[in-house]
């Protein structure tokens, strides 16, 4: 592969590390923290994440004492170490916080090859299970806690017994389930990988191997260094890769599925391959790595001084890493790899020196491996760019086309946006006749264009649009067989009219129409027309098709526009003017005077003599229902009932009142004037009669209803009852055409007319009525008729003289309580305190009260009620004034000021001696301007009467009532300046 630049990079990380305890024997790294062991037995630890290193002797004194083996969990606090030497193996075990390790004594003379962390339960502060793999093929369980300072326990958990092999690679792996944790556990030994799953622990997962079969894999031959590793990502192992001597068996790991293998065992295992050592050899000798790391799509492969890295999905060799080691060091080559899978990165290191190997960018090429393997979906999984993702849809586009699938080329060429244009991938289907695949290609293209781009989207559309109902004529062309025919040509037309749904919103409406209508198709045209909310057409088309049910159910939709409902009302009510009415009665946002050009449509047209007819049903409705009030409205339903052969209809419309109950509204609605003409032009003389009383032309109407019926004729004169110069008037019309239209005898034709005198009520009297027989009538007819009219007037007379009596006798009353009047007194108390500013009412002199306004000395004017309360006139005024309405108020000033202007004196005894009628005759101006203030004072007591009532709810002084107070200041003055007057009340 052609790689721009290289993804795997090394650097020397550390060029003496072992700091002179040795060389460099062993290596562990996780979470940027590297332990190395030495041939001295020192453990040497970096953490590059904090810049700290130190060193530590496992050899406690003695020779020979080398580093085995170290391993580091992921999170880079947890440290084993395997110390061997002199026959003897011992294992330490070392937290990040200690400053020296513990021996793990039961471990003590076991070798330990390999260690498998618990990653989903491991934490700073205690291990949880750790497996460990010894070379005797025993496997072990401990757990340390970093508070405890020593080992919780440390257990034997299985053993191979078909096949004792030393472990030389272990992982494990664990996921939570409903029933609870399922370990997965995969274990390596020179020729086996072995697979153990349960749940529980993984004492308990061993424990039920006891009885049944381990699950392995076989894989014979000699290699140097057996190594197992899984790939980590997101804290979760993805894929694995066993360096074995037949090859690198590796494949994808899913711990939450529940596979099965051949034998019944159950794996975790997918995606198994086995890449052999010959492809790694360029067609030389076959050299077999002695170290193994694992990426997400490479494999690092350690070969003698250089790093190979493989592609694990192609399986080819993609870059060489080399490595700057010094000359002693590069003669013995490098030692191994390892993996910190927490940080990403990988370490080589030989005996004295450290290289970090690098990744940058690992999966950018991988689309092109997945593409060149056919595997589009990994393909564009691994895309980084729009232009790498057209490239596999490219490519899965021509292989498809050259297979002869149009229809699945369409569409991956649709997705297309850079590789190939527009144009070139429309030429290719219209190159080889595939009008349908085109299509396919257009509908699909429409899905990916962005909603910004509206031109294009419209006229791709549009293009669709004739591509269906191209496809649709097509069918109809064809001989394939009926049902064939019929079932795709039903089928592409739902296609096309979900395709119209879809696209109404970009499609342009007018050329969209004028394409249905050049193709014919109407169905199709009428059906966007909807979809546009172009109600018109669609209304108009199902008129035309005599559809009038369909077209009203569009008008009945919410949203289309009323001006429809007018206009389409004449044709609609023509074609079913039962449903038509039906419809316009369901809705109450008509206006009705905008139907009428439709009604009256109807109206002119015959009909049948016992048919409904509808206008009429429908104007009732308006009128009745809705109460509608147009005169227009009301007059074209007295025109229909007018036309009726039976008039009870049209009576009992002029003799409804429509405006009852409304104020000040009128009783009818329609034209009388009109509706006169009609009725006269219609010989309807009932309704003529009715019309006239009700505009008040009694006469007119009296006229015509002894035309119709003399019974009509007098309920018409009766009607009148504010008016009885008229009311007689008409009667006597009545009687006059009683009398002149009776053919009997004349002594039965006077008989008649005294009886018709009864029914009224005493209105006309034989006198009234004589003038209308003719002269040669002989009085003897009428004897008892005037003799029963004398009696009347007797009565009447005697009535009179009775009112007359009555009416005598109460003006002498009146006389009398006149004279009375005069002569009304009251005593007041010496001490009686006037009720307003509490002063005696009489001063402490001798004084005497008269009749009248007599002065007696300085007594000042006052008033006295029968109720007992005593005012001064000036105080009277004053309250009163204060405690009134504003316009009496200014009435009592005006009055005052009246007074003042005359200023002339009564004299004394001047009203003393007048009777009644004397006194009301000779009163002078100044003694009429003082009745009438007496009137507007004290009427009634103001303590008494209606004035304190009315107080409970006023302020004391109205804002509005402020300039009263000083214009009774200026006018009391002028009433105090009256000498004594007593006012008796």
């Amino acid at each position: 592969m052609d790689y721009k630049r290289q993804v795997f990079t090394v650097d020397l990380l550390e060029r003496y590390a072992a700091k002179g305890h040795g060389v460099i024997t062993c290596m562990a790294s996780g979470n940027d923290v590297i332990v190395l062991g030495t041939s001295t037995g020192w453990l040497i630890r970096h953490d590059f994440g904090v810049g700290d290193s130190y060193d530590i002797d496992l050899s406690t004194g003695r020779a020979d004492q080398s580093i085995y083996k170290v391993f580091v969990d992921p999170g880079g606090s947890h440290c084993l170490a395997n110390v061997i030497g002199n026959g003897a193996s011992d294992t330490y075990y070392m937290h990040a916080k200690w400053p020296k390790p513990r021996v793990l004594t039961k471990l003590k003379g076991l070798v330990i090859n390999t260690v498998a962390w618990n990653r989903q339960q491991i934490t700073e502060a205690s291990t949880r299970e750790v497996i460990l793999g010894t070379d005797n093929g025993q496997l072990h369980e401990i757990a340390v806690d970093e508070k405890d300072k020593r080992e919780k326990y440390v257990k034997f958990i299985f053993q191979l017994s078909d096949m004792p092999e030393a472990f030389k690679g272990l992982q494990m792996e664990t996921a939570s389930f409903n029933t609870g944790t399922r370990y997965c556990i995969m274990a390596v030994t020179p020729t086996r990988l072995y697979c153990f799953t349960g749940n529980g622990s993984p004492e308990a997962v061993f424990a039920s191997y006891v009885d049944r079969a381990v699950h392995f894999m076989e894989l014979p031959g000699d290699i140097p260094n057996r190594q197992l590793h899984f790939f980590i990502k997101q804290r979760r192992a993805v894929h694995f890769a066993w360096l074995s001597g037949a090859g690198i068996y590796h494949g994808g790991l899913n711990f939450g599925a529940q596979n099965r293998s051949s034998n019944g065992a159950v794996s975790f295992v997918e995606n198994k391959a086995l890449l052999d050592y010959s492809k790694l050899s360029d067609g030389g000798e076959v050299v077999k790595p002695s170290s193994i790391a694992l990426s997400e799509f490479h494999f690092l492969l350690l070969i003698g001084n250089r790093v190979k890295v493989v592609n694990r999905i192609s399986e080819q060799i993609v870059e060489e890493l080399y490595f700057d080691q010094t000359s002693e060091s590069a003669s013995k080559g490098i030692i191994g790899l390892s993996i910190d899978a927490s940080a990403g990165l990988f370490y080589a290191y030989d005996e004295n020196s450290i290289f970090q190997v690098s990744v940058t960018d690992e999966g950018r090429d991988m689309w092109k491996v997945y593409l060149d393997l056919k595997e589009y979906a990994a393909a564009l999984a691994n895309c980084s760019d729009p232009y790498q993702r057209d490239q596999v849809y490219l490519e899965q586009a021509e292989t498809a086309f050259s297979a002869g699938d149009f229809f699945r080329a369409a569409s991956f060429f649709a997705k297309i946006n850079y590789a190939l244009s527009f144009e070139e991938i429309t030429l290719k289907f219209i190159g080889i006749g595939e009008q349908d695949a085109l299509r396919t290609f257009l509908l699909r293209k429409l899905d990916n264009i962005g909603k910004d781009d509206k031109f294009q989207i419209m006229m791709i559309s549009t293009w669709a649009t004739e591509l269906y109902l191209d496809k649709i004529n097509r069918l109809l062309l064809e001989d394939d067989s009926p049902e064939k025919r019929n079932s795709e040509y039903q089928s592409i037309l739902m296609e096309f009219r979900a395709f119209l749904s879809d696209s109404k919103d970009v499609l342009d409406e007018a050329t969209t129409m004028k394409i249905l209508e050049s193709y014919g198709r109407v169905d199709e045209l009428v059906y966007f027309a909807s979809l546009m909310e172009q109600h018109g057409i669609v209304i108009h088309h199902y008129i035309q098709q005599g559809e009038a049910k369909r077209a009203l159910d569009v008008l009945q939709k919410p949203g289309v526009s009323v001006e429809l409902q007018y206009k389409f009302a004449p044709d609609l009510i023509m074609l079913d003017a039962y449903e038509t009415v039906e419809s316009w009665m369901t809705r109450k946002d008509l206006n009705p005077r905008k139907l009428i050009p439709a009604m009256m449509s109807y109206s002119s047209e015959p009909h049948a003599k016992n048919e409904t007819h509808e206008v009429i049903k429908y104007l009732e409705f308006c009128v009745h229902r809705l109460q509608n009030e147009d005169p227009g409205v009301h007059n074209l339903l007295l025109s229909l009932y007018a036309k009726k052969e039976d008039d009870s209809a049209l009576l009992r419309f002029l003799q409804c009142k429509f405006g009852k109950g409304r104020p000040n509204g009128p009783d009818f609605f329609y034209d009388p004037k009109y509706a006169l003409r009609l009725c006269l032009k219609e010989k309807r003389m009932r309704a003529c009669v009715h019309i006239y009383s009700m505009m008040f032309m009694h006469e007119e109407a009296v006229a015509l209803a002894l035309q119709v019926d003399p019974e009509l004729a007098m309920a018409e004169a009766d009607k009148v009852e504010d008016d009885e110069d008229l009311r007689k008037k008409l009667w006597l019309m009545v009687a006059k055409h009683v009398v002149e239209q009776e053919k009997g005898t004349k002594r039965d034709n006077i008989r008649k007319a005294i009886a018709f005198l009864k029914e009224t009520d005493g209105l006309l009297k034989i006198e009234d009525i004589l003038p209308f027989f003719p002269d040669f009538a002989l009085i003897d007819d009428f004897k008892e008729a005037i003799c029963s009219s004398l009696e009347d007037y007797n009565q009447q007379i005697e009535k009179l003289k009775e009112e007359m009596n009555d009416a005598t006798h109460g003006a002498d009353n009146i006389r009398n309580d006149i004279s009375a009047l005069a002569q009304r007194y009251t005593v007041v108390d010496r001490d009686e305190e006037c009720g307003v500013c509490k002063r005696v009412i009489l001063p402490s002199t001798d004084h005497r009260v008269s009749r009248g306004y007599t002065t007696i000395g300085a007594m000042a004017p006052f008033y006295v009620f029968p109720c007992g309360h005593a005012f001064h006139a000036q105080c009277l005024v004053a309250h009163v004034t204060k405690c009134t309405d504003r316009h009496q108020a200014e009435y009592i000033l005006d009055l005052q000021k009246q007074l003042t202007l005359m200023s002339v004196e009564p004299k004394d005894g001047v009203n003393g001696g007048l009777s009644g009628d004397e006194l009301t005759t000779s009163m002078t101006p100044i003694d009429k301007i003082r009745s009438q203030l007496d009137d507007a004072i004290a009427s009634e007591c103001p303590f008494c009467g209606d004035l304190m009532i009315s107080e409970i709810s006023k302020p004391f002084v109205l804002p509005e009532e402020s300039y009263l107070v000083s214009s009774w200041e200026i006018m009391s003055k002028n009433v105090g300046s009256e000498k004594g007057i007593a006012f008796v009340v």
